[in-house]
């Protein structure tokens, strides 16, 4: 059975003035999220910032989110690094934190062959019992886990059921689906191509759009899998240029400037990430309120 179906939400961690989390605006954009039909919460991802926090905060983030979702929606934390007795501790401790699924990125900087990947994601996914999504997105790691090796973890190591594609590849990508007949989850890591990995055979996306816009984004997904492909492409399509400025700079900025300007108080950034360029803001804001935001 799937971790989730639909659209889950690449969680933001909101700042204090002073670059603490605030915890009172998490459980905000928490319920936010729920009100907003959100299918799953992917917590301490990319967009939250997790590679600019201490293993402590890194854990607490993950123990709040699972304790103020309590089981109304699959928690799914992410938990990866590039050694993997640190992926092996994030992980345990994830589940300790009550997470219902496990999102590892694949190894960054110092890499790994294929091999390498296998033993690194097998290695982790001994250590817990709950189900783990690959994270592909070589444009960041330098890395690429080949579509062979996404599917001899799936069928091999019981508890990893899927991965998170954000290559942009889609021969690669329909590749990966011919060989796993099956033995594979497959979402989006891209906001604009949730239409197209659905149609190869996607269960969802893992998005940034849906920090601003649950509600749509997690229709985009409904509408395709009620059969109603026509609506599903049609709002994929409406939302191009919001995602476009979304991703305008390196994310999370754009999408923590667009909940400042909705007064969801994402806050502050932590350095080496700083504040979004003015004529960035403008054209993101212009794009919130074509979208309906503003």
């Amino acid at each position: 059975m799937s971790i989730f179906e639909g659209a889950g939400v690449a969680l933001v961690t909101p700042m204090k003035a002073d670059g603490s989390i605030d915890f009172d605006n998490l459980r905000k954009m928490v319920e936010f999220q729920i009100e907003g039909g959100t299918d799953a919460i992917v917590v301490c991802g990319t967009t939250g910032e997790a590679s600019a926090m201490t293993h402590e905060e890194h854990i607490e983030t993950i123990r709040f989110v699972c304790e103020v979702v309590n089981h109304r929606i699959p928690v799914i934390a992410g938990s990866g690094s590039n050694w993997t007795e640190t992926a092996i501790y994030l992980s345990q401790e994830a589940e300790k934190a009550g997470a219902d699924g496990l999102l590892l990125v694949s190894p960054y900087y110092n890499k790994a062959t294929q091999k390498g990947l296998i033993a690194h994601f097998t290695a982790v996914a001994n250590s817990v019992h709950i189900p783990i999504l690959l994270y592909n997105i070589p444009g960041r790691t330098g890395v690429t886990i080949q579509p062979e090796t996404i599917v001899t973890l799936c069928r091999t190591v019981e508890n990893i059921v899927g991965v998170k594609e954000a290559s942009g590849n889609f021969s690669a990508i329909a590749s990966l689906m011919n060989l796993a007949d099956g033995c594979v989850d497959l979402y989006s890591g891209n906001d604009d191509q949730i239409v197209p990995l659905l149609s190869l055979g996607g269960k969802g996306v893992i998005s940034v759009l849906s920090n601003v816009a649950p509600r749509q984004t997690h229709e985009i997904c409904a509408s395709y899998f009620a059969g109603d492909v026509k609506k599903s492409a049609q709002m994929q399509l409406e939302a191009i240029p919001l995602i476009n400025s979304l991703f305008s700079e390196v994310n999370p900025i754009p999408v923590k400037a667009a909940l400042n300007m909705m007064g969801m108080e994402a806050g502050p950034l932590r350095l080496p990430l700083t504040e979004m360029e003015e004529a960035h803001q403008e054209v993101l804001r212009n794009a919130m309120k074509e979208y309906g935001l503003l």
